[in-house]
């Protein structure tokens, strides 16, 4: 059902993205997708890597534990795209390739110490709050250069980019106002020494296209890809 479902829905996807890409002035191949599996049993997990996306996302450590648990280690490229509790850090470590919900500097401070107790560099990216959402977690504009320059003191941490989220709204004006203010905050921090502008990531299902036209390097899909979760 899976294998099925994701061939289907792929091709339309990467079109969406190609078109998008054109019109911001960019490529296909700039855009990564990673695949978000939350609530799908392992078959979709396999489907995806199937059919060529070794990006895979999860929202919660256990679930991240029990796909990489199932699925090996180095079978795909694994993405922390919810948000991490401090006392999760130690379980959650040494499982993500890519952490994209750094929020705070008492986290940061917490993945450097288990970082540098297991002798290891973990990549991650800042979240960012952009949607003027008080409810969401992230750094607003005001804060990210200073919390940056802290972070990036940090041993252990390797910091390649920023992600954020926009509200869950049709409004193409709300959308793209997000995602250019997060754009802004990651083209700022490439003057400060030793970030990573590697990623930008930004876009959901709703709203992948728009972020895509705004500058996005990486896209998270559930719902476009796998259709809509069990739970």
């Amino acid at each position: 059902m899976y294998l099925s479902r994701i061939r289907e829905a792929l091709p339309r996807v990467r079109d969406n993205i190609a078109r998008a890409a054109v019109r911001a002035g960019g490529r296909e191949e700039d855009v990564t997708i990673v695949a978000v599996t939350k609530g799908h049993p392992r078959d979709a997990v396999d489907a995806a890597l199937a059919v060529g996306l070794r990006d895979i996302g999860e929202n919660r450590v256990h679930e991240l534990e029990a796909r990489v648990t199932a699925v090996s280690r180095e079978a795909a490229i694994w993405h922390m795209i919810g948000h991490l509790q401090r006392n999760k850090v130690p379980r959650a470590v040494g499982l993500f390739d890519l952490l994209h919900s750094l929020d705070s500097l008492r986290l940061a401070e917490r993945l450097s110490r288990e970082a540098v107790e297991r002798d290891l560099t973990l990549r991650v990216l800042v979240q960012v709050k952009t949607s003027g959402e008080e409810a969401k977690s992230g750094f607003s504009a005001l804060e990210a250069p200073d919390a940056l320059g802290r972070m990036l003191a940090l041993p252990g941490l390797r910091v390649c980019g920023v992600m954020a989220m926009a509200p869950l709204t049709q409004d193409e004006h709300v959308l793209r106002s997000s995602f250019r203010r997060a754009r802004e905050i990651f083209e700022q921090a490439r003057h400060q020494a030793g970030f990573e502008p590697c990623h930008l990531s930004m876009g959901m299902t709703n709203d992948y296209e728009i972020a895509v036209e705004e500058g996005s390097t990486m896209v998270r899909l559930g719902t476009a890809l796998l259709g809509e979760r069990a739970g």
